[in-house]
Order: structure tokens, then C-alpha cells, then sequence
């Protein structure tokens, strides 16, 4: 018996609601990649596309671009999405 009815689908934990929108993935290792993300599966495995590395030292950060990245799941520890400061800026 499922308890999830057509109302839930929009509190689903699931990746579909950040296709196409830019996201900020964090590695196990640390490593901090930003991209728009162009699909997933079940296993959390990822693709990026316009991918850039993003390196942060201090106060200053640069981001070294990657083009087409595709990322194993277990090596994910978040995934957010990127909001302009422009736009918060507004709120």
C-alpha cells in the first residue's frame, strides 16, 4: 500500500524538480562543481553540462571549466541549487 498520493509528487525527494536549472554539486573529496543538470538516475549518478570546478581560497575563488561532467552517486555528499544574489537581492 503507497501512502503518496498526486499531491506529494511536489514534496519528492527526487533530482526531476533541478533539471535544467544550475546546481552546486559537493564531493567526498571536497571538490565543489558547479553546472546545469541534464539528467540522473536511481543511484544519484549525475550529468553536468557546462561544468566548471569552483576553488575557494580565503575570500577569493576562481572556477576552472570542465565542459560535459558526469559524476558517480556515491561520490555526492549535495546537491543545491544556485540562486543569483541579484535575486535575493530583490527579496
Amino acid at each position: 500500500m503507497s501512502w503518496a498520493g498526486p499531491e506529494d509528487i511536489f514534496l519528492s525527494t527526487s533530482l526531476a524538480s533541478y533539471l535544467d536549472k544550475k546546481l552546486l554539486v559537493l564531493l567526498r573529496d571536497g571538490v565543489k562543481l558547479l553546472g546545469v543538470l541534464r539528467s540522473f538516475d536511481q543511484f544519484a549518478n549525475v550529468v553536468l553540462e557546462g561544468a566548471c570546478e569552483r576553488v575557494i581560497v580565503g575570500d577569493l575563488y576562481c572556477d576552472i571549466p570542465l565542459g560535459l561532467y558526469v559524476i558517480r552517486g556515491e561520490n555526492v555528499v549535495l546537491i543545491g541549487e544556485l540562486v543569483l544574489m541579484a535575486l535575493l537581492m530583490l527579496i
